[in-house]
C-alpha cells in the first residue's frame, strides 16, 4: 500500500526546538522506511525564498512558498516535515486549509528559555536594535489556538516531544488508510 502524505508543519519561536524535534522525528521515520522531506524556514530562506525581507507581506509569502512546495510532496504519499517560525495564525491557517492533510506542531517554549538557548545571537542582535521585526521580540508571534500535537521544550524530553508527533502522525495515516478502505469496499 502507498505512503500516506501528511505535512507536519512545527511552529515556534526562534530557539524553541522546532529543528531538533523535527530531525529526530525525520531519523525514526527514515528508519522505519517512510519517505520524508525537511523543510527548515532557514535552509528555505536561503534558497527557494531568498529576496524575500521580514515583513508581515513577505513573511506571509514566504509560508505560501513553504506551504505550495509540502502540498506538492504531500499529494505524492511524503511525509513533509516543516519547521518554520510561522509567526501569524491566519496564513498557517491558509496553508493547512491548501495542504489539507496536515499535523500542526506547536513547540511552545517560553521566551526567556528562547532567549538563553539563543546559539546564534538573534535575540541579544534583536534587543539591542540591530534586528528588526524579530519575532517575540519586536514582531508578534500568535500561538496556534488547537494544534494537535504541543510540545512543551522547558518541560519535556526531546524523547517525550518526538514519541508526540510520532504519535499523530501514526494516527493520521491510519485514518487515511481506514478511509481508503471504506471507499474501495462501496467503489
Amino acid at each position: 500500500m502507498q505512503q500516506s502524505g501528511v505535512t507536519v508543519w512545527f511552529t515556534g519561536l526562534s530557539g524553541a526546538g522546532k529543528t531538533t524535534i523535527c530531525r529526530d522525528v525525520e531519523q525514526k521515520l527514515l528508519e522505519q522506511g517512510d519517505k520524508v522531506e525537511v523543510l527548515d524556514g532557514d535552509i528555505v530562506r536561503q534558497n527557494l525564498t531568498k529576496g524575500l525581507s521580514f515583513s508581515k507581506e513577505d513573511r506571509d509569502e514566504n509560508i505560501r512558498r513553504i506551504g505550495f512546495v509540502a502540498q506538492l510532496l504531500t499529494r505524492n504519499g511524503v511525509i513533509v516535515l516543516v519547521a518554520a517560525i510561522s509567526p501569524y495564525r491566519d496564513i498557517r491557517n491558509e496553508v493547512r486549509q491548501k495542504i489539507g492533510n496536515f499535523i500542526e506542531v506547536y513547540v511552545n517554549t517560553p521566551l526567556d528559555v528562547c532567549e538563553q538557548r539563543d546559539v546564534k545571537g538573534l535575540y541579544k542582535k534583536a534587543r539591542s536594535g540591530e534586528i528588526k521585526n524579530f519575532t517575540g521580540v519586536n514582531d508578534p508571534y500568535e500561538p496556534p489556538i488547537d494544534p494537535e500535537v504541543e510540545c512543551k521544550t522547558d518541560h519535556e524530553s526531546l524523547d517525550e516531544s518526538v514519541s508526540k508527533v510520532l504519535k499523530a502522525i501514526l494516527e493520521v495515516r491510519n485514518n487515511y488508510r481506514r478511509a481508503k478502505i471504506i471507499v474501495n469496499n462501496h467503489a
